[in-house]
């Protein structure tokens, strides 16, 4: 692979350029005002897959927004590669948070990227990491050293839950049929500790609605003798934590696989320093489940949080309302043993459960998706360790992540493959939120690492 650096090299800077591009187009699956960029990023994933030498490119419709897929198959005897991507990203709100336009990417210099980051919705989650297996595609087709199949899928509905993709899989499962799925979607511990994502928390995601009396009062006349909606929302909420920080949920822990003392001996072991932590969040301590570590309850610990509160008046000046309705958008992260369709209906019946005879409650699921833990005894994962110790000179930590990629169990139960979790951003990369950056050191590490796992994978697929 020593032909690919100078190559690398060479086109740094088109390769940045092509992804501004990419970043340029505000593709937000969540909001239909922007359907019609949503399918303009569609069209450029795919002309790009055309472009560096992909095959049966297609842009594939959904009941939402398009799937985009395209092949490079080099040898039937060669194991495939199924590369799992997503152009789509999150609302860019609240605007006059970002320090520059969302949708005009620009490079700037931080503390954890000395060299430069990418500083745009979408960098990092996920355009950046998807553009970089189109790169590391380019690098290998144009040397010829390319040594197994390739497909990609790239979807536009990650964002808002991936609606349609398991529909797509099912009826497309000769076309996606591979060894592996490999993502890179998620993070590394830093860019001198390089690591690879063997568990990823489940989700369940829920709208709640409180309804008082029949209309919105005057909050003299009737305060005081009529149920505030948001008044009891908030006390609902508070009520769904103890003093300890457990859920109450009745039936919620029941089955929270116990994690060993040696495995969360080695999660601690990885470097991470709380009060630098806490220096960059701006806060004065950190909260959470009692018993646990910052790394195991974002790792190993389910989680009940919410996402948006709303209600009565929030214009400018005053109005003294004691509004009809109060809502919440509610998440629960899950961990392995966990089933988010059962959780949902615990969730729902506590909620229903815990109102007061004043108010009436409405419980809607959103979506939702299963934990997964992936084995690092596989060929998959020892390809995967082998191409991080080339690129960066060290062994990669095997790592779980407290985030949710629910497609990766979906792809394990439709397609019967596993998947490998390869990404290269930061946790500190304020992701979904103002300032979303990528650094340029991940993104070009990226482009060299993935041939190496192509190269590894095929090799050790071969020995097997």
């Amino acid at each position: 692979m020593k032909e690919l650096k100078p190559y690398l090299e060479a086109n740094k800077q088109r390769f940045l350029d092509e992804l501004f591009d990419l970043l340029r187009i505000p593709s937000v699956s969540a909001d239909p005002k922007f359907a019609g960029d949503v399918r303009r990023m569609a069209e450029a994933t795919a002309d790009h897959l055309r472009t560096v030498g992909a095959e049966q490119v297609e842009v594939f419709e959904t009941a939402g927004h398009p799937i985009v897929y395209g092949e490079k198959m080099v040898n039937p005897k060669a194991p495939t590669v199924l590369v799992y991507g997503h152009y789509d990203v999150q609302p860019a709100d609240p605007l006059n948070l970002w320090d520059s336009p969302a949708f005009e990417p620009i490079v700037k210099k931080t503390k954890l990227h000395p060299q430069g980051a990418i500083f745009a919705r979408g960098s990092c989650d996920d355009k950046g990491q998807m553009f970089m297996h189109v790169k590391a595609f380019e690098m290998m087709l144009k040397h010829n050293l390319l040594p197994c199949n390739v497909k990609f899928m790239i979807e536009g509905e990650e964002e808002v839950g991936s609606k349609n993709l398991e529909k797509f899989c099912l009826e497309n499962r000769k076309k996606l049929a591979c060894d592996v799925v490999l993502i890179s979607d998620t993070s590394i511990i830093d860019n001198d500790t390089p690591s690879l994502t063997v568990g990823l928390r489940g989700l369940c995601y829920m709208e709640v609605e409180v309804t008082g009396p029949n209309r919105d009062l005057h909050s003299g006349v009737y305060g005081g003798a009529v149920a505030n909606p948001i008044n009891v929302l908030c006390q609902m909420i508070a009520s769904m934590h103890d003093s300890k920080r457990r859920i109450t949920i009745e039936g919620f822990y029941d089955d929270v696989e116990k994690v060993s003392a040696k495995e969360r001996k080695l999660m601690n072991e990885a470097p991470f320093d709380e009060k630098q932590y806490m220096k960059d969040l701006h806060i004065n301590d950190v909260m959470g489940e009692k018993g646990f570590t910052t790394i195991e309850r974002t790792g190993i610990r389910p989680t009940l949080d919410v996402n948006g509160i709303w209600g009565g008046y929030i214009g400018e000046g005053a109005k003294t309302v004691l509004p009809s309705k109060a809502f919440a958008k509610i998440s629960m992260r899950l961990v392995p043993g966990q089933d988010p369709k059962k959780i949902e209906k615990l969730f729902q019946k506590h909620f229903e459960k815990i109102a007061p005879k004043g108010v009436k409650v409405k419980v809607s699921p959103h979506h939702g998706g299963y934990p997964v833990v992936v084995p690092t005894n596989s060929v998959e994962y020892k390809a995967a360790e082998k191409a991080m110790e080339k690129a960066f000179g060290k062994k990669p930590l095997p790592q779980r992540g407290g985030g949710s990629i629910p497609i990766v169990a979906m792809f394990d139960q439709v397609l019967g493959v596993k998947s490998v979790l390869m990404g290269f951003g930061l946790d500190s990369d304020d992701i979904h939120s103002p300032n979303e950056h990528y650094g340029l050191f991940n993104y070009y590490k990226g482009i060299e690492t993935i041939p190496y796992f192509y190269q590894y994978y095929t090799e050790m697929k071969k020995k097997k």
